[in-house]
């Protein structure tokens, strides 16, 4: 018949957890999760059709060249 689907308990978590502590560094941890995040809230707009262009209403998007600015230094000469 059918095997069920492993599931981690909370021991397994923990012990995941500290081998990814260990490999990667404290350092490293925030920037890892900050892409995980990034890529599943990508994957997540792409399953669900939503798009960044998709935002825009129709006749909103500015074609013009975007306006120069000056800085204090040229200002001053």
């Amino acid at each position: 018949m059918g095997t069920a689907m492993w599931t981690p308990g909370p021991l397994e978590i923990v012990i995941i957890l500290v081998i990814v502590l260990i490999i990667f560094g404290p350092k490293r941890l925030p920037d890892l999760g900050r892409s995980l995040g990034r890529g599943m809230r990508e994957f997540k707009d792409s399953v669900t059709g939503k798009d960044k262009d998709d935002e825009l209403p129709e006749g909103s998007a500015d074609t013009s060249e975007p306006a120069r600015t000056t800085t204090a230094s040229e200002q001053k000469s």
